[in-house]
This record gives C-alpha cells, sequence and structure tokens, in this order.
C-alpha cells in the first residue's frame, strides 16, 4: 500500500510516501515560502523522483491542524482534491501528533507545542506515542502549571518552543528537556505512517466533509460573528 503524507499546517512543508513498512522518499523545507504555490510541483518532483503515478497511491494522510489557517487550508483542500479525483482514501492527522512523534521513544512525556499568540499555545501531551492530552488550545502559564505534578521530565518540541523557552525552564526547572532542532521539525513519514495504518483499519474520512482542526476562529472571523452579535 502506497500512502502519500502532506504536512503544510506550518513554516514546514514536508511530504512523504511509504510503501508498507518501507519509506520510499521524503521531502521537507522550513523556509518562508509560499504554499500554495510551491505544494503541487514538490508533490509532483517526489512523485516523478520515485517514478510513481498519482494513480498508483492506494491512499492520502493529511496533517489536519491546528496551525497557520493558511497553511492547514492549503493542505487540507490539496489532499482532499487528490482524494476525491483520484478515488481513494483520506485520513487526517493532528499536526500536533506529526510533532511529538519525533519523541516518542523519550521516556517519560512529550508535549509538542505551536504558539497560538497572546500567550495561548496549541498543545497536547503524549507518553511514548500514547495520547495523555486532546489537542487544545491554552494560557502557557496555565498549561505549564498543569505540567509541574506529577515530577516527570517533559519533552518540549515544536518550532516554536524556543520563543517560550524562558517560562518553560522558569515554571518546570529540571524537569523541562528540549529536543535536537530535526525534532522539532513534523515529519510527513509520520503522518503517512500514521494514515497507511488507520486505513488498514478503515479509519478513514468521508472527503466531502473534511474539515480542518483550526481549534479556534480566525481573528477576522471571530471580528465578523462579534459585529453581527452587535
Amino acid at each position: 500500500m502506497k500512502v502519500l503524507g502532506i504536512d503544510t499546517s506550518n513554516l514546514v512543508m514536508s511530504l512523504a510516501v511509504i510503501e508498507d513498512d518501507k519509506l520510499l522518499g521524503e521531502y521537507s523545507t522550513n523556509l518562508k515560502k509560499n504554499h500554495s504555490i510551491r505544494l503541487m510541483p514538490a508533490i509532483s518532483l517526489l512523485l516523478d523522483e520515485l517514478d510513481i503515478e498519482p494513480a498508483d497511491l492506494d491512499g492520502i494522510a493529511i496533517a489536519q491542524g491546528p496551525g497557520s489557517y493558511t497553511g492547514v487550508r492549503i493542505g487540507v483542500t490539496t489532499a482532499k482534491s487528490m482524494a476525491w479525483s483520484l478515488g481513494i482514501p483520506l485520513v487526517g492527522i493532528s499536526s500536533l501528533e506529526a510533532v511529538a512523534g519525533n519523541g516518542a521513544c523519550f521516556e517519560g512525556k512529550v508535549c509538542p507545542l505551536f504558539d497560538a499568540r497572546r500567550g495561548q499555545v496549541y498543545t497536547a501531551l503524549f507518553d511514548q506515542g500514547k495520547r495523555l492530552v486532546k489537542d487544545q488550545i491554552i494560557m502557557l502559564d496555565q498549561w505549564l502549571n498543569q505540567l509541574i505534578e506529577p515530577q516527570i521530565p517533559v519533552l518540549f518540541l515544536g518550532d516554536d518552543v524556543s520563543m517560550h523557552r524562558p517560562m518553560i525552564e522558569e515554571k518546570l526547572g529540571e524537569l523541562a528537556k528540549f529536543g535536537p532542532p530535526e525534532w522539532n521539525i513534523p515529519r510527513a513519514s509520520y503522518i503517512a505512517r500514521e494514515g497507511s495504518r488507520k486505513i488498514k483499519l478503515g479509519e478513514t474520512a468521508n472527503v466531502s466533509d473534511f474539515t480542518p482542526q483550526y481549534l479556534q476562529l480566525a481573528e477576522a472571523e471571530a471580528k465578523w460573528l462579534a459585529s453581527q452579535k452587535g
């Protein structure tokens, strides 16, 4: 089974194709580039390099959010269009889970984290690949207070961790652990692998009803709703 994994939910753009238990190819960048312009050419390039036709794919797995509104929307729209046109299954994977997957062997808790502005973060909690807390948006100081007990090391992962590191270290002290730079980048290979597992279990999405998981309204949308109430 060949599955294409896609993640454009944040600054990183990552693509991968797996076949059963083998990673055939992976392409990732962490640049300030426009995903809407680069995504389809990158998919075409990766498939060409692997000598795979789109019709050879058996499924698509997409990072469903949370993350950048624009980035998530671009990835989800592309994945839905490809799945619908090719008539193949579509699976959504949490963008936070994809980052946490880099620390699956860490002996302690793993906390993926994306900045959500105004002191808030998108986050979740895992323990060796097992989810402990669902994806959420929460004030960082409130979240860190919850992580202090019990006294277990917590590995923080994500490209935005660096901007919050001073507060994390102040709150958790030596319990706070940080991975190498490459662990902060989501891997589409994880998304493809997890997507393949879900497809085999029949845990696929209805393509027409599939939507991003933003966890909060876009600022413009929130302002519009507030104006309607007024």
